[in-house]
């Protein structure tokens, strides 16, 4: 998640994303370091608990958030991953999730991974960009994503596109490494740099964005203090099973990994990151506020 290689609003940022994905070294770090599932930040109990572990908790935390979440919901995870997340809501609910990503590498693993979870009748796996839906109008219950947006060019149109495919009182949760409101120009400049944007989207955007296009706040969750303990712990990983990683990703990405992890836990550190979960309930009817 912390990698991900996006060109900022240009036509192409699209086809540089999935290239990133879709690359021998991004999924080999990914499935190795995350264990194939959660590739997203986790809620620590403490500093040396498995990364995969406090991953799946922040699943189950943002899942015990939603109201109604039965067999007969429907549920868009928008940059999907390798599915953690879906097969977490299919198994435990019962719920008909479709996957939104754009990697064919991790869709491929996610479907394979569903199969073997004897989940794939309950799980869709699209291939598309969430800045494009590619749904119609009022479509799902719930539309769910962790650490994702942020890599988009055009953060503004993802929540768009969010808005106009849930149904009438639908529920959208989220996490997103933010930074901080009010947050002094070019301090994030390594971040930004590392993963090729000119800024992070902070809570304050969300806000804004989410009320304009019909949703309501209904809780932010702040856990700002995780965000700088998981990217330590993927650190900590990454250089402990460097071994490990050299039969399959390259040197130079594990030592481009390693920097960029590192100005991720000074940015959370310093107080110029936000992280936690967002829940917006989308208005009732149509007309409601952007429409």
């Amino acid at each position: 998640m912390s990698e991900k290689e996006l060109s900022n609003g240009t036509p192409d940022s699209v086809d540089v994303a999935r290239d990133y994905y879709n690359s021998d070294d991004a999924d080999g770090f990914y499935s190795t370091i995350w264990g194939g599932e959660d590739i997203h930040v986790g809620l620590y109990e403490n500093e040396g608990e498995p990364i995969f572990d406090a991953s799946r908790r922040t699943v189950e935390r943002m899942a015990a958030r939603l109201n109604g979440l039965g067999e007969n919901a429907r549920v868009l995870d928008i940059g999907a991953g390798y599915g953690g997340a879906a097969r977490h809501l299919a198994g435990s609910r019962g719920c008909k999730v479709f996957a939104l990503n754009l990697s064919e590498v991790e869709n491929e693993r996610n479907r394979r991974m569903n199969e073997e979870a004897n989940l794939d009748h309950l799980i869709e796996v699209v291939d598309g960009s969430f800045e494009e839906v590619p749904f119609e109008d009022g479509s799902f219950d719930v539309v769910w994503s962790q650490d994702a947006i942020l890599h988009s060019g055009e953060r503004e149109k993802v929540v768009e596109e969010v808005s106009r495919v849930l149904k009438d009182a639908g529920e959208f949760v989220f996490t997103d490494p933010m930074q901080s409101d009010g947050c002094p120009e070019d301090v994030l400049q390594p971040i930004l740099n590392r993963i090729h944007l000119d800024s992070l989207g902070s809570p304050e955007f969300y806000r804004d964005t989410a009320r304009r296009f019909g949703m309501r706040e209904l809780a932010f969750e702040n856990h700002t203090k995780q965000l700088a303990t998981h990217y330590a712990r993927v650190l900590e990983e990454t250089e402990k099973r460097e071994d490990e990683l050299a039969d399959i990703t390259s040197e130079e990405y594990i030592e481009r990994m390693k920097a960029g992890l590192k100005h991720w836990v000074d940015g959370g550190n310093r107080g110029h990151l936000v992280w936690g979960i967002f829940h917006f309930g989308r208005f009732a009817g149509r007309s409601a506020p952007g429409f």
